[in-house]
């Protein structure tokens, strides 16, 4: 099974192969293989799972990742309901909780159940405990129609299978003044993130969107080596 296909719904990026299962990033190598995906009966190890937190929670990678502008370019309110789809380890997680702040909520989902037990206890250790960390499947988003004041995808889009109904889906979520950012590698060459051949077209992006009720309302030059978009409903 190729990254592409595990590689369903996140939030964070490097440049290597994906491991089975998980959302949102294309992970770096670890020393032991990844657990069998059918229908999640066995996850990914705790010694596995000890390298992904070491991959994506690594300080270098705020350098171009640059959570914080991502996050203040959202505006998001104190009393916010955000969900972080495709949310790793809690990269962005952690931010948005910040962001939102004891009187709101962040939603952070992922399809891997080690992840989602991971995130819980994260939320714990940081004392957040407006997370809520939710499973989903790959072709369900699993968030609730009027439920969310914003969604945050980040480097996920290509990996999406169906997108018209995945985004619908989200579409249906948001609240009539939500938001909805994609963020994602910009076509080139870059030192992060996957190889030519799978990034994405941001033009392309805004023409599946717009199709399923999105209108792009802004795209701030926000990084180094990604784009950012920002659709509200029509």
């Amino acid at each position: 099974m190729t990254p592409r296909v595990v590689w369903i719904a996140t939030l964070l990026a490097c440049d290597l192969g994906s491991p089975a299962g998980q959302v949102g990033v294309v992970l770096p190598e670890v020393p032991s293989p990844p657990g069998p995906v059918a229908g999640h009966v066995a996850g990914p190890s705790t010694h596995e799972l000890a390298g992904w937190v070491s991959a994506y929670d690594d300080p270098a990678r705020d350098t171009w990742q640059r959570p914080d502008a991502i996050v203040a370019a959202m505006a998001v309110a104190p009393g916010d309901t955000v969900a972080d789809v495709g949310a790793g380890t809690g990269y962005f997680t952690s931010h948005l909780a910040r962001a939102v702040g004891p009187d709101g909520r962040v939603i952070a989902v992922d399809i891997e159940p080690t992840l989602i037990a991971h995130l819980r206890e994260r939320a714990a250790a940081e004392g957040t405990p407006q997370v809520e960390a939710r499973l989903a499947r790959p072709d369900d988003p699993a968030l609730r129609p009027g439920e969310v004041d914003q969604v945050l995808l980040v480097d996920t889009y290509g990996y999406i299978a169906d997108k018209p109904a995945w985004f619908a889906a989200v579409r249906r979520a948001v609240k009539p003044t939500g938001r909805l950012v994609v963020v994602d590698f910009a076509p080139g060459d870059a030192p992060h993130g996957p190889s030519a051949a799978e990034r994405v077209d941001p033009d392309g992006v805004v023409a599946v969107l717009e199709q399923v009720g999105w209108a792009l309302v802004d795209r701030p030059e926000l990084l180094p080596e990604q784009f950012v978009l920002v659709f509200a409903p029509k």
